[in-house]
């Protein structure tokens, strides 16, 4: 049996002292990314990333901090990697413009070039078709993105720790922590979680040091992680470092000589029982019948497919860590004060013995510390001066206080500051986060917009009209998990099927009392409307955007009492936390390849973009715009954009509501407004605004108080806000004039602004899309609110309220659609949104149109979602064919169906009524979900010449079950689905009679 070394306590420790400097001889200081400019804002900006990355790369030598440079194409990588030998690791995508990521891989080795290859994937499908593809390549590790910012540091320490562990052991006898996996998404959700809790612990170690040498190098000893696939490889290691191991985390099936072994895992904790006895083994399965095996060879267990599985692995390791304070010390050592931030810092600075300030100004102790808060262009700024540039001490003090002054200044204007209310009197365009964690999908894209828009100077390109996202706090991930941790309410809230219980759960638990305090903080400088907003981790993220699954509450933040106001907005956060975990979003998670344990939620409270028109507040239009149509008609093109505007707040564009569309390109080519009777039947007939006044009432819901209402064109008319978006039309003449100078009915047609320019609307939505789009290197959706001057001094105001990538197919086969017998075919059309073939579909859900009424969309709606929750708990993928606008929340326009209520459906066919055409909703959430999903969407309106459903066929067909006017229909041999996403164009074949 072989026993740990037993070291002199002494020696080992003076050991110690004068090694850490060795410690870590490979260090990845930069990081080539090969990738979309998004996918590197990501990296770098959510969750602090490069704070967390100095945590546990830090020197004495500050300046050596890990970097990211970002790059498109496989061939700038390879060049750049040729031309600049600085680079030690490579993460890219998949697919990297003109390569795959096994051909960069490859050249990168052939070129010969020592820098590992790690990719980083972001779909599960494409993942496992790749590996597939390359069983045996040049690249490291393949890693799965599954939304957690600390994919990327587990990266880097993959790769650190994979090729110092052989230096480090035996040089001062750093532990390894063995992990056994080989489920790529298992061990690409594990490592994050083990890196945090490693490096918590090494934070909470690091107080107990004797001095700053020691603080770090119990910092830079912290176990390395080591990772293994097969038990050959994994035999290996525990042989290798047996006197250092200090647990194991292992699968129990896994391949062994070259076959999936159910023993494996066993197999491999008796050898390392008979190698190294005391070495704790956890080991993980998803099938439950281990675990008694497990127990009785004293071995722990962690089932896979708990919903709590990333809890029960952080019970095994550790918690969170953070940097310290800026101790301000005399040149005997003795303390003289401390600073927690950028703020305390400066005060401090103003107080403290100028002999301090001149002792650490000559060792670069603020450069040091600003580097380790991640201020690297003022750390930069501060480290090239001398004591000796200036004139006295006192002339140093002055300068670093006035340098610190106005970084802050200029960063409270672009970067994310932690909340204080000093940071939110000191600008009003202030992005301010309060809590840890990350900001959350919706709130990162807010954050990367701000970066965008600095850099491009928009508000300089529009004259007297001002882009801005609007000023925002941001209760960051750590504040969700607290809440739950304190309230218990995590696994009551995973398991729970109820949405009423968990709501009510939610509104009796409290906020973190800290948490409280900065809430009230916060409303006693902020009297404006606000909107509590989603912003969960998961959400708007590149191939699962969780479009609309969230709540979003609209406060008017009205009331005299700081109290009550502070009540309606903690009501607000936790009815936003309690949506995270409602039956729509798990129906929604289930679709999709994450899991809810690993979903986080962010809450944004931002200001509401508008004016007040007595009791009434809202902006003077809102909408979105797509920088890629899905549905173009001449002279447009797909590239060409298309945008959504409704007058007052956005819920009616992305409810599905009416709401003019135009392209911005061709904004007077509205294909929706041919004739006066499209114009009559199509135009908006009322707006949605926030009432200031709106209080519970006894028989008032209590979320409702908190939405938006709904008012007719009147009250616009009366606030005097339709000048800019109406026209008039008059019933004597059968015609619509532009403006509301003339009596007659009021028409939301945007006239004022599409033809005459009262708002550069259309050139600012063109270049608001291209630049996303260029910077997320994929088509872009954009919400946006405007409010105009209330008189000649001011400056419109463009806000910029959300982004989000598009998802479009990724079938790369233009399909050809010939020629075809009528009779053949369920439904053909001319707008179809989609690409490729599906051929497994023997299952229907069709609404019968003969017997639809549009008094009944309700019934019909629980009808589908009836045999949808029927036919995707048994995995059975089907076509839903429908009348009017499927999602929509106005009734007598489709069918009011949550996404979720049709999440199985693999093509869907919205048909017209007899006498209403139905238009693509491209601004509405449920039309995000299509795309994410990449579900067939058949728009057919026969009156139009757009397609055509045979109706008469699908009523002869005979039904498996009926529900209503909904019926089920199933066929022994399958639909053919044929779609050509260049041309728009989709057929759908009845199933082939046998011979």
């Amino acid at each position: 049996m072989t026993t740990r070394p037993e070291l002199d306590v002494d020696m080992d420790a003076q050991r110690l002292f004068e090694g850490f400097e060795n410690l870590m001889p490979f260090r990845v200081r930069d990081i080539l990314l090969v990738s979309s400019l998004y996918d590197s804002f990501i990296l770098k900006e959510d969750g602090r990333l490069n704070e967390l990355l100095i945590g546990e790369s830090l020197e004495l030598n500050l300046q050596q901090i890990p970097s990211l440079t970002q790059v498109s194409t496989g061939a700038e990588a390879l060049a750049i990697a040729r031309s600049n030998p600085r680079f030690n690791l490579i993460v890219t995508n998949l697919q990297v413009g003109d390569m795959d990521a096994a051909q960069l891989a490859r050249e990168i080795h052939a070129a010969g070039l020592d820098i590992p290859v790690v990719v980083l994937a972001y779909d599960y499908r494409e993942l496992k078709d790749f590996v597939a593809r390359n069983p045996n390549s040049e690249i490291e590790r393949v890693f799965l993105w599954q939304g957690n910012v600390r994919m990327l540091i587990a990266i880097v320490k993959y790769v650190e720790d994979r090729r110092n562990a052989p230096h480090d052991t035996s040089a001062i006898g750093v532990p390894v922590i063995l992990v056994v996996e080989d489920n790529i998404r298992y061990y690409s959700s594990f490592l994050p979680v083990i890196y945090t809790e490693l490096i918590g612990q090494s934070r909470r170690v690091i107080r107990e040091g004797i001095n700053v040498a020691h603080k770090l190098l119990r910092m830079r000893a912290r176990p390395k992680i080591l990772l293994a696939s097969s038990y050959e490889e994994a035999e290996r290691l525990v042989l290798q470092y047996r006197n250092y191991l200090l647990g194991v985390v292992s699968d129990v099936e896994f391949p062994r000589n070259g076959e999936l072994s159910s023993e494996a895992g066993f197999e491999l904790a008796h050898l390392i029982s008979d190698t190294v006895p005391d070495v704790p083994i956890v080991l993980q399965s998803s099938r439950a019948q281990f675990r008694e095996q497990a127990f009785e060879k004293g071995l722990s267990f962690l089932r896979k497919r708990s919903p709590t599985l990333l809890a029960d692995l952080r019970h095994v390791l550790t918690e969170q860590f953070g940097f310290g304070d800026f101790v301000f010390r005399l040149p005997d050592q003795s303390e003289v004060g401390r600073a927690a931030d950028l703020g305390d810092l400066e005060a401090m600075l103003q107080e403290v013995p100028v002999e301090s300030i001149v002792y650490h100004a000559q060792s670069n102790h603020f450069s040091h510390w600003l580097m380790a808060r991640t201020e690297f262009a003022l750390a930069q700024k501060l480290r090239p001066r001398k004591v000796s540039d200036f004139a006295s001490p006192e002339h140093l003090r002055s300068d670093l206080v006035a340098s610190i002054a106005d970084y802050r200044g200029e960063q409270s204007e672009l970067l994310i500051g932690d909340f204080s209310p000093a940071a939110l009197s000191s600008s009003n365009a202030f992005f301010l986060r309060i809590g840890d964690g990350s900001l959350g999908g919706k709130a990162r894209g807010l954050a990367f917009m701000r970066h965008l828009l600095r850099k491009h100077r928009f508000s300089r390109k529009f004259r007297n009209v001002r882009v801005t996202v609007p000023p925002a706090v941001v209760l960051a991930s750590g504040v969700f998990d607290e809440f739950l941790q304190e309230n218990h309410l995590a696994d009551f809230a995973l398991n729970c099927d109820d949405d009423a219980t968990i709501e009510q759960k939610f509104l009796e638990a409290a906020l973190p009392s800290s948490v409280r305090n900065q809430l009230l903080e916060f409303l006693s400088e902020i009297h404006y409307p606000l909107a509590v907003r989603s912003s969960s981790l998961l959400e708007d993220s590149q191939y699962q955007p969780f479009t609309g699954v969230y709540e979003t509450f609209m406060l008017s933040n009205h009331h005299p009492e700081l109290s009550v106001r502070l009540e309606q907005l903690m009501e607000a956060v936790k009815r936003v936390y309690a949506s995270t975990f409602s039956q729509h979003a798990k129906a929604y998670v289930r679709a999709t390849p994450y899991r809810l344990e690993e979903e986080k939620m962010a809450v944004i409270l931002q200001q509401v973009v508008g004016a007040a028109h007595g009791e009434r507040f809202y902006p003077d239009f809102a909408g979105v715009a797509r920088s890629y149509n899905f549905y173009p008609v001449p002279p447009m093109n797909y590239g060409d954009g298309i945008a959504a505007v409704a007058l007052g707040l956005g819920r009616a564009v992305v409810d599905g509501g009416k709401c003019l569309s135009f392209c911005p390109r061709y904004p007077r080519h509205l294909v929706q407004f041919s004739s006066v009777e499209d114009i009559l039947a199509n135009s908006q007939s009322d707006f949605w605004a926030l009432e200031l006044n709106h209080a519970k009432g006894a028989d008032t819901d209590s979320a409702a108080s908190m939405r938006e209402v709904r008012f007719g064109l009147d009250a616009a008319e009366k606030d005097g806000t339709l000048y800019a978006v109406a026209s008039t039309y008059s019933p004597d003449n059968h015609a619509v004039y532009d403006g509301v100078s003339r009596a007659g009915s009021r028409i939301v047609s945007f006239a004022p602004v599409l033809k005459y320019d009262v708002f550069p609307l259309a050139p600012l939505l063109e270049q608001l899309t291209k630049v996303g789009e260029d910077a997320f290197g994929r088509p872009v959706e954009i919400e946006f609110a405007i409010r105009l001057p209330q008189n000649g001094s001011e400056a419109a105001e463009c806000g910029f309220l959300q982004i989000r990538p598009l998802v479009l197919s990724r079938e790369g086969e233009e399909l050809r659609l010939d020629e075809v017998d009528p009779t053949r075919l369920v439904c053909q059309s001319s707008k179809v949104l989609g690409n490729g073939r599906v051929t497994d579909l023997r299952d229907v859900v069709v609404v019968d149109f003969h017997r639809f009424e549009r008094a009944r969309s309700q019934e019909v709606a629980r009808g589908v979602a009836h045999f949808n929750a029927l036919l995707s708990a048994r995995g059975v993928p089907y076509l839903l064919v429908g009348v009017g606008r499927w999602g929509s929340t106005e009734p007598w326009l489709g069918i009011p169906v949550e996404w979720d209520e049709i999440s199985g459906a693999r093509v869907i066919v919205e048909a017209g009524f007899r006498d209403f055409r139905v238009t693509p909703s491209q601004g509405s959430h449920f039309f995000q979900n299509l795309t994410a999903f990449q579900v067939g969407y058949f728009t057919v309106n026969p009156d139009a010449g757009e397609g055509f459903v045979d109706w008469d066929w699908l009523n002869a067909t005979p039904s498996m079950a009926e529900d209503g006017c909904v019926r089920h229909l199933h066929f022994d041999t399958p639909l053919t689905v044929v779609m050509n996403g260049k041309t728009s164009q989709g057929l759908i074949f009845k199933p082939e009679l046998p011979a």
